[in-house]
Order: C-alpha cells, then sequence, then structure tokens
C-alpha cells in the first residue's frame, strides 16, 4: 500500500451537493426501518396469538436460568465485536478494532433495512468510506472481501448440515422430502454464486469492473459514471492486494467468520435454554444454523417477517407452544432490534458530523494514490 493510499488526501473530496442528496434519501431510510420494524412485530403478533399461553408461561419465567440469558447478551456484543475484528484484520490495519466495530455495526443497520437476499454490505461500505476518511472503493474492497468469506462459510455449513440431517431430525416435520431437496438445490445454486464471486473477487476483479461499465450505459445510471468508475478502479486495486495474499491470511479470516456464524446460531440456543433447558441443545444449534440460511433470500427488509415464521416451523416444534413467542422476540431483540437502534444512531450521528458548511470548499486536488 502506497503512501499516498494511506494518507487523508486519498480520500474522497466531499461535495457540496451531497447534503441534499441525503436529506432526499434519510425518508426512504427511514420508511424501510418502519416498515422492517413492523413486518416483524406482525409476524410475532401472529404466532403470540396462536402459541401463547399466559399461565403456562409465567410458570416457565419462574425458571428462567439469569446465567445462560446472560450468556445469551454477552454472544450477542460478542458477534459486534467479532465482526468488528474481521473488518480490521481484512483491512490489514486501515480500520482500527473501534472502526471496523462501527463498521459492522453500520452493516448489520443496512442488512436489517434492505432486503436479505440484498443485504447491508455494499451499503455499509460508504459508511465506512466517511467514517474512515478512505476511499468507497477501499471500504468496498474490505466489504466484498468480507462477503465472500461469508460466502465460503455457507458452503462449508450447508453440506455439513445436510448430512447432519441423516443422524438428527435437522428440518421440521412439515418440509418434508420437498425441504430437503430444496435445500440441497439451495446449496448448489450458493456454490455456484460462491465460485463467480471468489474468481471474480480474487483472480479477475476486473470482470466486476466490466461489468459495472456496462450497467452505467443505462440512460439513469449515466449521470454517476465518472464516480462510480473512480471508486471501482480504487476497489480493483484493493481486491488486487487482498487477491495476493498468502494462506494464512484467508485462514484467519475464514476462522473469524466462522466464530461469528458460531455465536449467531449459538444465540438462538441460549436463548431458549434459558427458560427450557430439556431442549436438545444439539438439534436446537443445527436447525438455527438452517433457518438463518434459508432466511437470507427472505426479499424483506432485514428478512422481517420471514424469520419470524421460520422460528416458528424450525425452533417452535422443540419447545412449548407457550414459549414460542417470548423466546422469538427475546431473539430478535437481540439480534436485529438492537442493531436498528444502534445502527440508526450511528448513522444520523455521521450525517450530522458530517455535514458540509454553508461555504462552499475549495476544489481539492485530485489524489495522486495508485
Amino acid at each position: 500500500m502506497s503512501a499516498a493510499e494511506s494518507s487523508p488526501s486519498a480520500a474522497q473530496s466531499r461535495s457540496p451537493d451531497a447534503a441534499p442528496e441525503e436529506a432526499t434519501n434519510r425518508r426512504p431510510s427511514l420508511l424501510n426501518v418502519a416498515l422492517s420494524v413492523f413486518l416483524s412485530l406482525l409476524v410475532l403478533g401472529v404466532i403470540g396469538y396462536l402459541t401463547f399461553d399466559a399461565s403456562a408461561f409465567w410458570k416457565m419465567v419462574g425458571q428462567v436460568q439469569p446465567l445462560i440469558l446472560g450468556a445469551a447478551v454477552g454472544v450477542a456484543f460478542a458477534r459486534i465485536g467479532l465482526g468488528g475484528a474481521r473488518l480490521s484484520y481484512v483491512s490489514q490495519g486501515r480500520l482500527s478494532l473501534q472502526g471496523g466495530t462501527r463498521g459492522q455495526l453500520a452493516w448489520d443497520f443496512f442488512s436489517s433495512v434492505t432486503p436479505s437476499v440484498v443485504g447491508g454490505g455494499p451499503i455499509a461500505a460508504f459508511y465506512v468510506a466517511r467514517d474512515q476518511d478512505i476511499t468507497v472503493g477501499e471500504s468496498a474492497a474490505f466489504m466484498f472481501f468480507c462477503i465472500l468469506l461469508d460466502q465460503l462459510w455457507f458452503v462449508v455449513a450447508i453440506p455439513g448440515l445436510i448430512g447432519a440431517n441423516f443422524y438428527v431430525d435437522l428440518l421440521p416435520e412439515a418440509a418434508g422430502a420437498v425441504g430437503l431437496w430444496s435445500l440441497m438445490a439451495y446449496f448448489v445454486g450458493l456454490m455456484v454464486w460462491a465460485a463467480v464471486y471468489a474468481y471474480a473477487t480474487l483472480f479477475r476483479p476486473r470482470l466486476l469492473l466490466s461489468i459495472v461499465h456496462w450497467c452505467l450505459q443505462w440512460p439513469y445510471l449515466r449521470k454517476a459514471r465518472s464516480r462510480v468508475m473512480k471508486e471501482m478502479r480504487s476497489y480493483v486495486r484493493r481486491a488486487r492486494t487482498l487477491g495476493t495474499q498468502s494462506a494464512s491470511f484467508y485462514i484467519n479470516g475464514f476462522l473469524l467468520t466462522g466464530v461469528s456464524w458460531v455465536a449467531r446460531y449459538a444465540l438462538v440456543v441460549l436463548i431458549v435454554q434459558s427458560v427450557y433447558l430439556n431442549v436438545d441443545a444439539l438439534t436446537l444449534f443445527l436447525r438455527s444454523a438452517a433457518m438463518m440460511l434459508v432466511g437470507l433470500i427472505m426479499p424483506t427488509p432485514g428478512g422481517s417477517g420471514g424469520l419470524e415464521g421460520l422460528y416458528a416451523l424450525f425452533v417452535g416444534p422443540l419447545i412449548p407452544p407457550s414459549l414460542v413467542a417470548p423466546t422469538l422476540l427475546t431473539w430478535r431483540l437481540l439480534g436485529y432490534y438492537l442493531f436498528i437502534a444502534f445502527g440508526a444512531y450511528l448513522f444520523m450521528h455521521q450525517i450530522h458530523t458530517h455535514a458540509p458548511p454553508d461555504s462552499t470548499p475549495s476544489p481539492t486536488a485530485p489524489s495522486s494514490s495508485s
């Protein structure tokens, strides 16, 4: 990495026109947050109406295991730190642990207000770029590599889950043979996607540059061609650097990714065990993993509504009906609403912090980084 690339002058210059654009985009963002929370609470309310039994619930509350519930809270926050550590590690020190943690919170926030099939990584790249004063292309390279690590984790996890189905009751009875074959088809599709993504990111980053260039031929996108192509060239340079790293770099990054996803699965197990110790922990853990993998293709913001339904489908049969809604609410509080609150604070704080002055700044000399 060159000295110019490491200096603040390499960061993308701020345009005075950015403020109106951000103000225009703020309202849709708030609408997305409201829609996401509404869908989540709506489905949760329906599940509660169908399954909740007050007398059975209060009886179970008296048996709550505070240490296990505290461990669940600890795991929820540990996952944030693990995500920040991964971003800092992938950036090779360009992002501090604190900066990486803010980036992870922004990523989780944008994931909560965009469809699961889109994810929040590409949007969070803009937040990280402004927060750390680096180019969007460089920030996007960090995010895209983390997304690649996630894809590789899925490729490892899905075959393991399919194999585990022969030894434990992984899929609920309602899924049957159709569910198993659908999961296998999903695995094949994810394998193909991961292979293409890995190839483009590590070996042919210019392939993505060509795709973006083709997309920018569309009339509605031509105005952004100059800025986007500048950032994409920065991404290509950073992706090339990532593609030349040692095997240990990828192994360590993959291990951080794996631990982070295991923490997601363990969160469900700890929440349920805090009120119901008789649950089969291994089956619950594996079903949690399967549930979250299926949730990746939800079209709603943050998978809201769909994930609540999947929880009732995968986890519900393993616990008393009266505990489905309370444990689901606790899981979404620690794994969803928490990140909306933290992410929204960071996002709004950045908007106010980086608001441009009233006077128009003098033009900034172009960066000499290469």
